[in-house]
C-alpha cells in the first residue's frame, strides 16, 4: 500500500493512479488528486480509480480526506446559496433544516451560515502561559491580568489594562510626590519639620499614602496575596510584603505610638514613619508595569499592521450584480470584483482580468507581481492597475494573513528551553529572599545601631524590594516577543520559541533542489536555431504544437510564447508519441517536438549533427527538446528549472555563517551535479526518495550534527519533521509548511540567513538579560541587607531599592527592544 500525497488516503499500488516527479513514483486514489499533484486545477476530474468507482461515503469520511473532498471535489456553489439551514457540500440540492448526514453520500451536512467571528477569545497569562480561559480575567497563580492569545486590529485602541495601569501610576505619582517632599525636605536643608509639626505631617502622609497603597497599588497587593494563597511565589509576593510592612508599620507608629513602640525606637520623641517608602515603591512598580505593557503592545505592531491590510468589505458578484458586503460574509467560492487601487479581500485565484499586485507586506518582495487568469492572489495585497474578478478559495481564519497572525502570536507566547533556567532559579529565589530578609531584621535588631528596630525594619523591607525578580521573569519572554515580531516583518514566521533557540546552534543545512534552490517551474532558458530559422518563429511553431500536450515541459514552451506575446495558430493532426514527443500540423507545416529518437524514427535528415550541441546543453543541467519542421532540423529548446536569483547570495552568506550545505534531490545525477557545482554546495545527493531524505537527516543527527532542513514539497515533509529545525518555503505545499518550525513567506533562501541571524541575536540578547538580572540581584541583596554599613555607613532605603528594582526591569525591556532594529539582511 502507498499513501496519496495530496489527501493522505491509502492507495493500492496495483490499482492506484500514478505520476512521476524527480525520479519518484507517487500513487493517487483518484484522478483529481493526481491532477492536483501535477499542477492542474482539477476542474471536471472524475472521482474514479483504476479499480472502479470509489465509495463516496467511505471516501469522504476518511479522516483528513473529508476536508479535502469538501473543498476540492465539491462543485463550486458561488452563485447559488442554500436556502435551508444545512446543506451537503458534495451533492447539490441536498438541504435540511436540521443537522445530520447527507442521504446520498453520507457526508455531514454543513451550516449554511458562516461561523460567527464574535466567538470568545482565549486569554492567557503573560507570566504563566499554561493558564488559558475564555474571556478576560486574572491569573489564578499570580493575579496578573490575562491577555488575549491572538491579536486583533482594534486591540491597541481598546487596551483597558494599559489605560487602567497608566491611570493608577499617575495617581500614585501625584500623591507620592508631596509625601516624598514632606519626609525628605528636612534632610536637604528645607526646614519643613519646623513649619509643620511631626504629628500633623505624619497624618497628612497617612491621608495621601492610603489611596496610593489601597487604590493605586491594589492590583499589586492582590497579586501578592494570591501568590501566597496558591503558593506560587513571585515578584509580587516580595512587593506586597515590602509595601505592607512599610505602610502598616507607619500606621501603627501614628495610631498607637506609645503602646507598641519602646523608647529605643523613638527619635526626638517620635516614631519614624515610612509612608514615603510605601508610596514611592508603589509608584515605581506601577511605572515598570506601564512600560512593560507598552513594550508588549509594541512587539505586536507588525501583526497589527498586517491585520489592518485586510479591507473591511468586499465587492461580491451574485446573480450578475455587484454588491458590497462585510468581509466576514464572504464565503468560499464567491466571485469578487477587485478594482484598481483596492486591496484583495481574501485568498483566491484570478478568474478574469490582468493586473499587477503589490505583495510587499506579505512576501517582502518590493516589485509588483503580474497576475492573470489562473494565478493565485493573497488577501491584503494591493491591486494596482487592472480590474480583476477573483474566486475566493480561503476565507476567515484560513487565509494566509490570518495564519501569519496566529503563528506569530503563538510563537510570541511560547517558552524557549532557556527560560526553564530562569523559572528554576525564581522557584528557589523568592523563599531564599524571605529568609535573607528575616535574617537581616534579626541581625539589625540585635547588633545594629539605634534605633535598632527601625533600622531592622527598613533594611528587611529594602531586601524584599530590591530582590524582586521581575527583571529575571522578563529576560526571556521580552526577547522572544520582540524577536518573533521582528522576524514577521521580514517574512520569517517562527512557530515557537524553541525553534529560535535551536536555530542558533545549527551547523548543517539540508536543502531540496526543486522549489528551494530553483524556481520549481520548468522554464525555457536557451534556444539554438538552424540557419535561416528565426528564434521567434521556432518558439511560435513549437508552442502551437504543444498547445494540446499534457506533458509538464509543454507549459514551459507555452509560457515562453506568452511572455513574448506571440500569437499561436491552431494545431491540426496532433499526435502524442509516448515517451518520445509530439507531432502536429501548423500552418501546413509538419512540426516535430521531442527527443532525438523521434526525429530519427520520422526520417529527419542530419539529426546526428545536433547531438553534440544537445549533449553540451544537457551537461549544463538542461532538458533538451529537438524541433524539426517539414523533415529538417529547426533547432533545440533547452528547458530547466532555473536557479533563483537570490540563491547564490544566500549560499554565500550561509557559508560565511559557518553552515555546511547539503543538497538532496530526486533529480538525476547530471542535473544535480551541475546545480551543485554552479552553486558551490558542499555535498550533493541525487535520486533520493522521500524516505531516503528522512533517513539521511536522521543519520546526520545521529552523527551529532544540528540539522536544519529546507524544502517546499510534499516529498520534503518527512525530512522537515525529522530535522531539529524544519524550514518550509511559503510558496510550497501546506503539508511542508505544517511539518516545519519556520516558514519563509517569500520562499527565498535568504530568509534562512535572516532566520539564523535573528536566532543568534535573540539568544545573545536573552543571555545579556539573564546575566544582568542575576548580577543585579546578586549584588543588590547584600547592599540592601546593610553589609556596606560597617565600612562606609551606606544604607539602601526602601524607596531607593524600589527605584533600582524598576531600573533593572526597564533595562531588560530596553535591551530586548533593541532587537527591533537588528540588521538581518
Amino acid at each position: 500500500m502507498a499513501i496519496d500525497p495530496i489527501c493522505g488516503m491509502e492507495v493500492d499500488e496495483a490499482t492506484g493512479l500514478t505520476a512521476d516527479r524527480d525520479g519518484t513514483t507517487y500513487y493517487f486514489c483518484c484522478e483529481h488528486c493526481r491532477r492536483k499533484f501535477l499542477g492542474k486545477t482539477g476542474e471536471g476530474a472524475q472521482l474514479v480509480s483504476l479499480g472502479g468507482k470509489v465509495d463516496h461515503a467511505a471516501h469522504h469520511q476518511h479522516g483528513e480526506h473529508a476536508r479535502h473532498n469538501q473543498h476540492e471535489h465539491a462543485p463550486r456553489q458561488a452563485t447559488k446559496k442554500p436556502t435551508a439551514a444545512y446543506y451537503c457540500p458534495m451533492c447539490e440540492g441536498v438541504e435540511s433544516d436540521k443537522p445530520g448526514t447527507c442521504p446520498k453520500c453520507g457526508m455531514a451536512l454543513e451550516s449554511a451560515s458562516p461561523p460567527s467571528r464574535k466567538s470568545k477569545r482565549i486569554y492567557t497569562c503573560p507570566m504563566h502561559p499554561e493558564i488559558e480561559q475564555e474571556g478576560p480575567g486574572t491569573c489564578p497563580k499570580c493575579g496578573m491580568e490575562l491577555e488575549p492569545k491572538t491579536v486583533e486590529a482594534g486591540d491597541e485602541e481598546d487596551d483597558g489594562e494599559l489605560r487602567a495601569m497608566t491611570w493608577r501610576f499617575w495617581m500614585a505619582a501625584a500623591l507620592a510626590l508631596p509625601i516624598f517632599l514632606l519626609e525628605m525636605a528636612p534632610m536637604v536643608g528645607i526646614p519643613l519639620d519646623t513649619w509643620l509639626p511631626h504629628d500633623v505631617s505624619a497624618w497628612i502622609q497617612f491621608a495621601l499614602a492610603t489611596p496610593v497603597v489601597l487604590v493605586a497599588g491594589w492590583p499589586l497587593m492582590t497579586r501578592g496575596a494570591r501568590s501566597f494563597v496558591t503558593w506560587n511565589l513571585n515578584m509580587f509576593s516580595l512587593i506586597a510584603v515590602g509595601v505592607s510592612a512599610a505602610y502598616l508599620f507607619s500606621v501603627a507608629a501614628i495610631v498607637v505610638p506609645t503602646e507598641w513602640f519602646p523608647e529605643s525606637m523613638r527619635e526626638k520623641g517620635h516614631v519614624g514613619v515610612y509612608f514615603e517608602s510605601a508610596s514611592v515603591i508603589v509608584a515605581l512598580v506601577l511605572l515598570g508595569q506601564v512600560l512593560e505593557l507598552r513594550a508588549r503592545r509594541r512587539t505586536s505592531g507588525a501583526i497589527r499592521e498586517l491585520m489592518s491590510l485586510a479591507p473591511p468589505t468586499a465587492r461580491v458578484i451574485r446573480d450578475g450584480e455587484e454588491q458590497e458586503i462585510p468581509l466576514e460574509d464572504v464565503h468560499q467560492g464567491d466571485r469578487l470584483r477587485v478594482r484598481p487601487g483596492e486591496k484583495i479581500p481574501v485568498d483566491g485565484h484570478v478568474e478574469d482580468g490582468r493586473s499587477t499586485i503589490d505583495e510587499a507586506m506579505i512576501t517582502g518582495e518590493p516589485t509588483p507581481v503580474k497576475k492573470q487568469a489562473g494565478d493565485e492572489v493573497i488577501g491584503g495585497t494591493v491591486n494596482q492597475k487592472g480590474s480583476l474578478v477573483i474566486v475566493a478559495d480561503r476565507v476567515g481564519a484560513d487565509t494566509v494573513l490570518s495564519q501569519i497572525v496566529d503563528m506569530v502570536a503563538s510563537a510570541q507566547r511560547s517558552r524557549a528551553p532557556i527560560q526553564g533556567l530562569a523559572d528554576t532559579v525564581a522557584a528557589y529565589f523568592v523563599p531564599t529572599v524571605f529568609a535573607v530578609s528575616v535574617l537581616t531584621f534579626i541581625v539589625w535588631a540585635v547588633v545594629g545601631p539605634e534605633p535598632r528596630l527601625a533600622h531592622a525594619l527598613v533594611n528587611a523591607v529594602a531586601v524584599l524590594i530590591i530582590a524582586c525578580p521581575c527583571a529575571l521573569g522578563l529576560a526571556t519572554p521580552m526577547s522572544i516577543m520582540v524577536g518573533v515580531g521582528r522576524g514577521a516583518r521580514e517574512g520569517v514566521l517562527i512557530k515557537n520559541a524553541e525553534v529560535l533557540e535551536v536555530l542558533e546552534k545549527v551547523d548543517t543545512l539540508v536543502v531540496d533542489k526543486t522549489g528551494t534552490l530553483t524556481a520549481g517551474k520548468p522554464t525555457l532558458v536557451k534556444t539554438e536555431t538552424a540557419d535561416g530559422m528565426d528564434e521567434q518563429e521556432l518558439i511560435r511553431l513549437a508552442a502551437a504544437a504543444e498547445q494540446l500536450s499534457e506533458h509538464p515541459l509543454a507549459a514551459s514552451i507555452l509560457d515562453a510564447a506568452r511572455e513574448r506575446e506571440i500569437s499561436l495558430p491552431e494545431a491540426k493532426d496532433f499526435d502524442s508519441v509516448t515517451g518520445q514527443g509530439i507531432t502536429a500540423s501548423i500552418d501546413g507545416l509538419e512540426v516535430l517536438v521531442g527527443k532525438h529518437s523521434l526525429l530519427e524514427d520520422r526520417g529527419v535528415a542530419d539529426v546526428a549533427a545536433w547531438r553534440e550541441r544537445a549533449e553540451a546543453l544537457q551537461g549544463e543541467g538542461h532538458t533538451v527538446m529537438y524541433v524539426a519542421i517539414d523533415g529538417k532540423p529547426a533547432g533545440l529548446l533547452a528547458v530547466s528549472d532555473p536557479i533563483k536569483d537570490s540563491t547564490p547570495e544566500a549560499l554565500e552568506a550561509l557559508h560565511a555563517l559557518g553552515i555546511r550545505v547539503l543538497m538532496m534531490t530526486g533529480d538525476n545525477e547530471q542535473t544535480a551535479k551541475a546545480v551543485g557545482e554552479r552553486l558551490g554546495i558542499d555535498e550533493v545527493a541525487w535520486g533520493v526518495s522521500p524516505q531516503d531524505k528522512h533517513d539521511r537527516v536522521q543519520q546526520l543527527r545521529d552523527d551529532g550534527r544540528i540539522v536544519a532542513m529546507a524544502g517546499d514539497g510534499i516529498n520534503d515533509a518527512p525530512a522537515l519533521a525529522a530535522a531539529q529545525v524544519g524550514i518550509a518555503m511559503g510558496t510550497g505545499t501546506d503539508v511542508a509548511i505544517e511539518s516545519a518550525g519556520v516558514t519563509l513567506v517569500k520562499g527565498d533562501l535568504r530568509g534562512i540567513v535572516k532566520c539564523i541571524r535573528l536566532s543568534r541575536s535573540v539568544m545573545r540578547n536573552i543571555r545579556q538579560n539573564l546575566i544582568f538580572a542575576f548580577l543585579y540581584n546578586t549584588l543588590g541583596i547584600p547592599v540592601a541587607a546593610g553589609v556596606l554599613y560597617p565600612f562606609f555607613r551606606i544604607l539602601l532605603w526602601p524607596m531607593l531599592a524600589a527605584a533600582a528594582m524598576s531600573f533593572s526591569s526597564v533595562s531588560v525591556i530596553a535591551n530586548a527592544l533593541r532587537l527591533r532594529a537588528v540588521k538581518l539582511g
